[in-house]
């Protein structure tokens, strides 16, 4: 079996070695070469053609963000950035995603952090391989098809690797009354709140990080806290917000899959289920009980997803009822106006 080739990229010797250490246990992954910043590494890169790099952020000479600008056409290579995620590296960290990495990881501070990283990194590498194409041309989707769907008490969202991207594409175009949203992304700690903090800046639609408690309401999208689970459960009257730390599910924290179930069990068939980008299985048996329990549920497709793990296995299981283009889910949301308190429930 050929081994995923990876250009370590760090100022830090140290960070360098703990990430080779990391990816030398795993039998498909092989360091092929290491570089201390930007004009090191775009030499290395030419030179070694690895399938993947990690990379770090703030290095001297060209930092991480600068070097992502410019990795752009057949010199394309899925980045996976490791930051120390602090203070405004979170800032920088988004401004990484929507530069071109696949996705960003924590350092580690501690021991029980570098165990975790250790565990985890192998699988991040594998799914930035898995990107290994040129970035999709977000302008040249399929025609848009005027899907009209129910509109829901409760819009659904899972996504993963290239999920930030597609999240905001779908809540800038969400209107200001659009039906109440929760959304899973897979995403470090501390990074979920700068990003919710990033859409409601440039969103009509109203977004917060989550807390436990918060009313599931229309004109809302909640973003589950990065490295916490989140679900809905009820309240008086409605619905609110449950996020607990929990053990990882499927490798996974926030696991789709237990919002979904969640949503499929309190909402049944007046939500709406959205699975996107990621790597992997998470949400594809959440979504088949929301579609089980009456739910309307659609996955992003192959053409403008990063990675087409999730929406794959999905659609593999018979969970989806129909498979769109980002800019068609997009659309379809941007049609959903939540009824008024005092409208009739019929139609």
């Amino acid at each position: 079996m050929k081994k995923i080739r990876v250009l370590v990229v760090d100022d830090s010797a140290l960070a360098r070695k703990l990430i080779t250490a990391a990816l030398e246990e795993a039998a498909d992954i092989e360091v092929a070469g290491c570089a201390s910043d930007g004009y090191a590494a775009g030499t290395q890169a030419a030179a070694l053609r690895p399938d993947v790099m990690t990379l770090d952020i703030g290095m001297p000479g060209m930092d991480g963000i600068t070097f992502l600008r410019k990795l752009r056409g057949e010199a394309w290579v899925p980045a996976l950035v490791i930051s120390s995620m602090t203070g405004a590296g979170c800032n920088t960290a988004l401004e990484a995603l929507r530069a071109g990495a696949a996705e960003v990881i924590a350092k580690p501070v501690d021991k029980q952090g570098f165990l975790d990283f250790r565990a985890l990194l192998p699988g991040k590498v594998r799914a930035a391989a898995a990107c290994r194409r040129s970035p999709v041309d977000r302008t040249r989707e399929s025609s848009r098809v005027a899907l009209r769907i129910r509109t829901p008490d409760l819009i659904a969202v899972g996504s993963s690797t290239g999920g930030t991207e597609a999240v905001e594409r779908i809540l800038r175009e969400a209107p200001e009354d659009c039906p109440a949203i929760v959304i899973a992304q897979h995403i470090p700690a501390k990074f979920s709140f700068m990003f919710a903090e990033r859409l409601q800046q440039v969103c009509r639609v109203r977004v917060k990080e989550a807390e436990t408690g918060d009313a599931v309401r229309p004109g809302l999208a909640l973003i589950a806290p990065g490295d916490q689970h989140m679900i809905v459960q009820k309240r008086p009257g409605g619905l609110e917000i449950g996020v607990h730390q929990g053990p990882r599910v499927g490798f996974q924290r926030p696991s789709v899959n237990l919002l979904f179930d969640s949503v499929a069990a309190l909402v049944g068939n007046r939500a709406l289920g959205i699975l996107l980008t990621g790597m992997g299985s998470d949400g594809a048996s959440g979504m088949l009980k929301m579609k089980q329990g009456g739910a309307v549920t659609l996955a992003q497709d192959e053409a403008t997803c990063a990675v087409f793990g999730m929406p794959r296995e999905a659609i593999r299981l018979g969970a989806v009822d129909h498979v769109l283009s980002i800019g068609q889910i997009a659309s379809a949301v941007s049609r959903l106006h939540a009824p008024s308190p005092h409208a009739s429930r019929n139609g």
